[in-house]
Order: structure tokens, then sequence, then C-alpha cells
């Protein structure tokens, strides 16, 4: 009986032991997962880290991480930076546009003698040289309008004085030129308000960081029709770059929990706009567009394409009835890149998938630059399907491979998703293969992002964007920022502190404005002729 007893306990504890182990097994093969997992996720944040920048790209490495430029050089045949060997050389630059002074350096007249028979030097031409000089000058401007009272008794004006000075925030410090300026050092170039503050100290001029931000928030007023027209031109383009990338607002808003906002680019033909959002959902995107949720398609006869990455965002609006999706190459490409860094037996896979979106690239850059309907153009065309077909029988082969590895039938399973919107750039040659521009695009307030960390409150957001929208439309025209905002800002002075209207405002959408004024704003920093 004891035997028996002692038989089934061990027998279950057989059992029980072997259960265990099942249980144990999985957890091993769930935390092996984790570990490649993160092992993956470290080999590509350190590559991003501490690999080799895309500006430091060695010729024969081919294109960076970012993808390949538009310029079309291939995996082995990029041009190298700088001057090229056996190329004539520009020389100096011309610097004459510059404001000149000139500096006699003369021998001491009691010199110009021969030292042992005292006859004199006579004059024999003259030897000069330039140097460039960086003058920072902060002037305080008094305006006097001297006042006359008559000496008659007839019933006119009793006393003359010159009208007052306008100027673009009434009752204001500072000129137009002060106030462009600092638009264009905070969100041009990335400058935070307290070091601006403290170059302006260096300077002379003592003036605080709460001064400052009130002067932005009138600027940002005064801003506001522009931002609303190159908004409403916009959201009509056929074609827009979309992306977007983490902010911080640090105000506290009614049911949100935390200060992290989205910063929005959208960049069309001659339009570039920039809005920060509470969030980064579908909703921002369907509300610049205009397209009513319910709906959920574009206005009959419209069609619109997007460039963009593949998050799930872009992945939904790609749905709207008249929309069409561009996937980036330049993405799709990173992932070839990241798999195969994380893992060196992927490293063969890797380069040959990296070759053959380079020569993508270069039919496509052929394709863009030769004359339609040319012999060149018809043969670019034809390298181009070629590049597609040859990818989509690899793609296909390798899908198949049951010995590929795991990472691998990830990226290759990312591309059979967006294969369509990736092809789709065959019929839209005149657009670029990537969405590089929208990222270039978000490096200026990135570098801000990096020094001021954000915006401190909800209308300090409202400002940047307006700001941004207005800056990069202007600088994407070609136009000087700091000559269009001083000629700007003097129009609003004119117009008692307020915004222009009608033509005087739309004169400065460069779409609209005279080939005079363009002209203007294209000219080297300085205050505009009004």
């Amino acid at each position: 009986m004891a035997s028996d007893n002692d038989a089934a306990f061990w027998r279950a504890e057989a059992e029980r032991l072997a259960a265990e182990n099942e249980i144990l097994q999985a957890r091993v093969v769930d935390l092996e997962a984790q570990v490649a997992a993160l092992s993956e996720k470290v080999a590509t944040l350190a590559k991003l880290a501490f690999g080799e920048k895309s500006e430091k790209a060695k010729s024969k490495e081919g294109p960076s991480e970012s993808g390949p430029s538009e310029d079309g050089a291939g995996p082995t045949d990029r041009r190298r930076r700088g001057q090229q060997p056996g190329s004539r050389g520009h020389g100096r630059r011309d610097y004459s546009h510059l404001e000149t002074e000139e500096e006699v350096h003369d021998v001491p007249e009691d010199q110009r003698c021969c030292p042992e028979c005292g006859t004199q030097y006579s004059p024999f031409g003259e030897e000069t040289s330039e140097q460039i000089d960086w003058v920072v000058r902060v002037v305080r401007v008094i305006h006097r309008r001297p006042t006359y009272r008559k000496n008659c008794k007839c019933k006119v004006r009793g006393i003359l004085v010159a009208p007052v000075v306008p100027k673009p925030i009434p009752k204001g410090l500072f000129t137009s030129q002060f106030l462009a300026r600092l638009l264009v050092e905070k969100y041009v170039l990335g400058r935070p308000l307290h070091r601006i503050g403290a170059a302006l100290a260096h300077e002379g001029l003592d003036v605080s960081d709460a001064t400052l931000v009130a002067n932005i928030e009138a600027l940002s007023t005064l801003l506001a029709p522009l931002d609303a027209a190159i908004r409403a031109r916009n959201a009509t383009s056929s074609h827009l770059h979309v992306d977007e990338t983490s902010w911080k607002v640090f105000e506290k808003v009614d049911g949100k929990l935390n200060n992290r906002w989205w910063l929005w680019v959208f960049i069309g033909a001659d339009t570039i706009v920039f809005k920060v959002a509470t969030s980064r959902s579908t909703a921002v995107l369907t509300s610049h567009l205009g397209i009513d949720a319910d709906v959920a398609a574009l206005e009959v006869g419209r069609r619109l394409l997007v460039s963009s990455d593949f998050f799930t965002v872009y992945q939904s609006i790609a749905k709207v009835e008249g929309v069409d999706a561009l996937w980036c190459w330049a993405h799709i490409r990173r992932y070839f890149i990241r798999a195969g860094d994380a893992h060196k037996e992927l490293e063969s896979w890797k380069a040959a998938w990296v070759e053959r979106i380079g020569a993508l690239y270069v039919a496509h850059r052929a394709m863009r630059t030769g004359e339609t309907g040319s012999p060149p153009h018809q043969l670019s065309q034809s390298d181009f399907a070629s590049a597609l077909a040859a990818m989509d029988v690899a793609r296909k082969h390798e899908a198949q491979d049951e010995s590929l590895h795991p990472r691998a039938k990830k990226v290759l399973a990312t591309l059979e998703h967006e294969w369509e919107g990736l092809c789709r750039h065959q019929e839209f040659p005149e657009l670029p293969l990537d969405n590089n521009a929208a990222e270039r695009s978000l490096r200026g307030p990135v570098v801000g992002r990096k020094n001021y960390y954000g915006c401190g409150s909800v209308s300090a957001a409202q400002a940047a964007g307006r700001i941004w929208t207005t800056t990069a439309t202007i600088i994407a025209a070609g136009l000087n920022p700091l000559s269009w905002l001083t000629s700007y800002l003097d129009a609003c002075a004119r117009c008692g502190g307020r915004p222009p209207e009608g033509h005087a405002l739309e004169r400065f959408l460069p779409w609209a404005a005279s080939e005079d004024d363009l002209g203007l704003w294209r000219d080297a920093p300085g205050r505009p002729a009004p």
C-alpha cells in the first residue's frame, strides 16, 4: 500500500516538474527573444549615436543612412565633396557689395628719404589688401520733432509738428530691423532668448527676457494674416511632404496629461506650414486639409499626393478617397541598413538591397533631368522600371526562403505592405523618391528644441508655428528673411501698428509679389527701401 502511494506521489511530482519545465522553457524562449530585440535596439541606437555621420561618409561607402541624395549618386559613384582635383578654382569671392571703409597706412614722412644721401623717395603707386570686419552695433535712435507756433491771428493750426514716427508695435521701443533680427535669431537660427539677451548685454543693451517675449507675441499677431494666407494655399496643394516630431509645451492644458506635443510640417510647391499640435493623430492632417471626418473624402475632382514615412497616421490618410500615398524610399532603405547593422550575418543581404535602391535613385535622377521623349529619358524610364522589377523578383524570392533571418523577414514584410505606395513614384517622376525635404525642414526647429527645450505656453507655441511658417516659406522662395521681415514690419508701422490689408498684404506673399520686390528681398541683409 505504501509503495503504491509512493509511486503515485512520484508520478505526480514528475508531472509537476515536467509542466514546470515547459513553463520555464517557454520563459527562456521569451527572454531570449527579448534579449535579441534589445540587442538589436542597442546596436541600432549605438550606430545612430556613435556611427559615422552622413557628412563624414566616405565615397566608397555609398549613400548615407538618411537616404540617397537626389543628385543621383549611387553606392559607388558618389562625388567627393569640395573642389575636385584638377578643376579650375573660382578664386576669392567678391565682397565689393559690402559697406566699405578705407584706412591709409603710410610711411612716416621723415622716413621717405634715402638713409645715406637724404634724397626723397617719390610716389610709386600703392599696395592694397582687404579684410572683413564684423561690427555689431546697438544704437539708440532719438527722433526730434521741432514744433512751430503761429505768429498771426488767422484761424489755422496754432502749432505745427512733424507726424509721429511710425512703429510696428505702437508705443514699442524697438525698430522694425531690431524686431526682424530678433525673429531671425530665435526662429531661424535657433538661439534661446536668454542667449539673445546676453548678446545684447555684451553690446550695452540690458533687456529682460519678458520684454522680448512680449514683443514676439505682438509680432505673432502682426504675422497672423500672412500665416493664414500661407496655410490656406498650402491646404489646397496637389502634393505635400508631411512629417512630425515631438515638441514640448510647458503649460497645463485641460484633458492633456503631459507636456508632450507634436510639431508638424506640411511642404507644398511654394509654401511650408508648421503646426504645433497636442497630438500625433489623423485629426491634425484632416483638419489642415479641411477633410470632413464623416465623409472621409476630398472634394470631387481633387487629387492629393502625400509623401511621408509609414506611420499609421499616413496609412489612415491614404485611405481617404482622393488621397494617394508616395511612401519614402529613404525610410525603407533605412530598415535594410538597420537590420544589417544589428545582425552581422545580414551584412551582404543589406548591401544587395542598398545597391538595388541606389540604382533606383540613379534612374530616377535621369528621369527628372532628361528631356521628355528624348532617348536618354526613355532609357532612364526603362532603367527605373527594371530596377523596380528586380526588387520585386528579389523580395518575392526571399520571402519564400524559410532559412531567412527573422529580422530580414520583418523588413521584407514591411516592403510588401508598402510596395504599392513605393511603386507609385513611377507615375510621378517629377516628384522626389523620399520625404527628406520634410525632414530637412524640421532641422531648424529641432536645433531650437535642443537649445530652449520647447515653448513655455500655448500662445508661444502658436507664435512659433506662425513665425516658422512665414520665415520658412520666405526662405524657400530664395528671399532674405531679415530683409523681408524688416520691410513687412515697416509696412505694419505705416498702417498704425496693424497688418496691411488687401493688395498691400498680397505684396508680401512670394507667389504674388512683384519682381522688383522679390529682387529687393533677395539682396544682402540691410534695411530695405519702403
